[in-house]
C-alpha cells in the first residue's frame, strides 16, 4: 500500500505551520470548480507532468525538503502521480486519499464541488 493522508489529516495540516507542499495535479479548468487556498497550494497538472517530467515541479518541489502532499478530484490522479514521483526518488510523497472531492465533503465545503 502507498502512503496516504486521510482529507481529515490535509485539513488540520492546513491549519498548522508546517512546512509542506500542497501538489494539486488537476487540470486548470477544474480549478475553477473547486480549489484549497493556502500559500503551499502549487498546481501542476497531470499532463504537464506527463509531457515534461519532473522539470515541471517547482524548484521547492524538486528539491525534496518538504512532504509532498498530491491531490487530484477524487484520489485516482494523485496516487497515479505519487507512485510515479516515488519512482523518480521522491522519499517523503503521500496521496491524498478521496481528493478535493472528499475534502469539500468531509472538511471544507467552501472549496467548492463539481
Amino acid at each position: 500500500m502507498f502512503p496516504e493522508i486521510t482529507v481529515t489529516e490535509l485539513g488540520e495540516k492546513l491549519k498548522s505551520e508546517e512546512k509542506f507542499i500542497l501538489l494539486d495535479v488537476r487540470e486548470l479548468p477544474e480549478l475553477n470548480h473547486a480549489k484549497i487556498e493556502d500559500s503551499r497550494l502549487e498546481v501542476t497538472p497531470m499532463s504537464r507532468l506527463a509531457r515534461e517530467g519532473v522539470a515541471a515541479l517547482s524548484e521547492s518541489a524538486q528539491k525534496q525538503e518538504a512532504p509532498v502532499y498530491v491531490i487530484c478530484h477524487h484520489g485516482n490522479r494523485s496516487m497515479q502521480v505519487s507512485m510515479w514521483l516515488a519512482q523518480q526518488g521522491f522519499k517523503n510523497v503521500f496521496n491524498v486519499r478521496g481528493g478535493i472531492d472528499e475534502y469539500a465533503r468531509k472538511v471544507d465545503s467552501s472549496v467548492g464541488f463539481y
